[in-house]
């Protein structure tokens, strides 16, 4: 793709009078470009049971937040308190999706999806997260399926994307407490109930990592909970202990579930019950063995954390040494319960860390999880052309399914979550993100040739959410949604373009070289957008 990277050269460079020219030039150019790379790979290149899809979360995309008897979740409270949440936006509208599924799931199919990836709202189900089910809710997932399953794409459902019911952890602080157990179970068992005869991928918790550790140690996301010692204010919480609680009652939470599963639905249903966790690159500060054992600690605290106990029923020894009696232990029934209760693991994955050793951490008096990890992550930048674009570094996500694979074995695989930020009113023309999607779809199929058991991949994210960090201000959507306009009309980028051409074995067209041509200058609220071509 270095022709690309030429390509948006000569537009920054194009001060001059001679704009047609060069326009005129650049037209030819893009042709050849697009046409180089839409051949390069197609989907026929792939096993015929890989799966394709795309992913979203509930709160992020359907709106309608206060309607038909939803009730908030701590994402609600989170975009509503004051931390910058009001002015990135909030889930109140949305994608709006809850009213716009049946359109969307027409993109989906003439994209050519095999598979689209959405959570369930706790508090859209069982508003309260427990007690009577709420039935407009569930007509609207039953519809939802409904309408993907009629048109061939298959529906991965994840049970828990970071929105608890707010009324759950006004009660008893939710994850923090073991109570979350038999809750997350009786939602989960509704679930399978009522959407397991359509439904046969489930998730029962997103980055379930990530949330303890930014939800409940740094307290930067919901539901914002931290030591007052911690540089975030928070107004509750311990960042010594319930990052360690949390993961527990989840791992618990999720077994529970998945024994639910197994024994009252699976015969039957005949699907699978995964979990998801973000994976981090993590790659030796230097070369000296404080630094690489400190990468190893890394992804045991990171990965190992849960791994451990879904593969062998216990936490990893380094984790049991630096934590000590501040780490929950599994009694023999919890820790048969735990292990082996993963069909899959879920990866989303984005970025990479130097680790640095940082032993003085452990000498600290009240310590975190950061410093009981005692590394120090530096953030790889890797040859990105912008800061804010992520860098593309398929070789170290394959390095680290190396070190899954060694570690705990070859079980399945599911990349959910994968994709390129931009400034969400950039340019349709996102050859980035379509730069990052061709990068990695086809370091695919080397993990495929060298063994490795990844069953799908899903883009981050079909249409330009409401995003958990950035609200409406940086975007990782396939199709464009202005939020002034009040049809919220979904415009295709060329990263959809290409994704439709890849999942058809198609080649680009020659009309998109003038959509393209239309769409190269940068977007205002004000200015109307082409629709690109697929």
């Amino acid at each position: 793709m270095d022709n690309t990277k030429w390509i948006v050269s000569i537009i920054h460079q194009d001060q001059t009078g001679e704009k047609k020219v060069m326009m005129n030039l650049l037209a030819t150019v893009l042709l050849v470009a697009i046409t180089s790379v839409a051949n390069a790979l197609t989907k026929s290149d792939f096993p015929a049971h890989f799966l394709f899809g795309a992913s979203t979360s509930a709160y992020q995309v359907e709106g309608a937040a206060n309607e038909d008897g939803r009730k908030p979740s701590i994402w609600d409270t989170y975009a509503y308190a004051d931390n910058g949440g009001k002015s990135k936006g909030n889930g109140d509208i949305a994608c709006d999706q809850y009213h716009k599924y049946k359109d969307d799931v027409k993109l989906m199919a003439k994209m050519g999806l095999d598979a689209y990836r959405f959570s369930i709202s706790w508090s859209r189900l069982i508003p309260d997260g427990k007690g009577p089910i709420n039935l407009k809710g569930l007509d609207y997932y039953n519809n939802l399926i409904d309408e993907l399953v009629s048109k061939g794409i298959q529906p991965h459902v994840t049970l828990y994307h970071w929105d608890l019911p707010q009324t759950l952890e006004d009660e008893y602080e939710g994850w923090v407490s073991r109570r979350i157990i038999k809750d997350f179970t009786a939602y989960a068992d509704v679930c399978f109930r009522e959407f397991g005869d359509r439904v046969k991928h489930w998730t029962t918790v997103n980055e379930g990592n990530a949330c303890s550790i930014v939800g409940y140690g740094s307290g930067v996301l919901q539901p914002q909970r931290c030591s007052s010692s911690s540089t975030f204010n928070c107004s509750k919480g311990n960042s010594s202990t319930e990052p360690y609680l949390v993961t527990h009652h989840m791992l618990l939470a999720h077994a529970s579930a998945a024994k639910l599963y197994r024994t009252k639905y699976k015969a039957k249903q005949r699907g699978f019950i995964g979990f998801n966790l973000i994976v981090l690159g993590f790659l030796p500060l230097t070369n000296t063995i404080q630094d690489i054992t400190a990468t190893q600690r890394a992804r045991d605290f990171n990965i190992g954390w849960f791994l451990n106990p879904f593969i062998f029923g216990e936490y990893p020894d380094v984790m049991k040494k630096n934590v000590g009696s501040r780490l929950p232990y599994f009694t023999s029934k919890e820790s048969n319960l735990v292990k082996g209760s993963i069909d899959f693991l879920g990866i989303n994955f984005y970025y990479a860390y130097y680790v640095k050793n940082n032993a003085k951490s452990l000498q600290k008096k009240d310590r975190d999880y950061t410093s009981d990890m005692a590394a120090e992550l530096i953030l790889y930048f890797g040859n990105g052309t912008s800061p804010y674009e992520i860098p593309v570094i398929p070789e170290i996500l394959e390095g680290e399914l190396h070190s899954l694979k060694n570690d705990y074995g070859n079980f399945p695989i599911y990349i959910h979550e994968n994709g390129q930020q931009t400034f969400r009113n950039s340019s349709l023309d996102d050859w980035s993100r379509m730069e990052c999607m061709h990068v990695y779809i086809g370091s695919l199929l080397d993990m495929l040739r060298n063994g490795f058991n990844i069953k799908g991949y899903f883009v981050w994210s079909f249409l330009d959410v409401f995003e958990l960090l950035y609200g409406y201000e940086i975007s990782f959507g396939l199709y464009y949604i202005d939020m002034k306009d009040p049809t919220l009309r979904r415009q295709p980028k060329l990263s959809s373009v290409w994704y439709s051409n890849f999942l058809n074995n198609r080649t680009m067209d020659s009309k998109i070289t003038m959509k393209i041509e239309e769409n190269s200058s940068v977007l205002s609220p004000n200015t109307p957008l082409m629709h690109a071509t697929t």
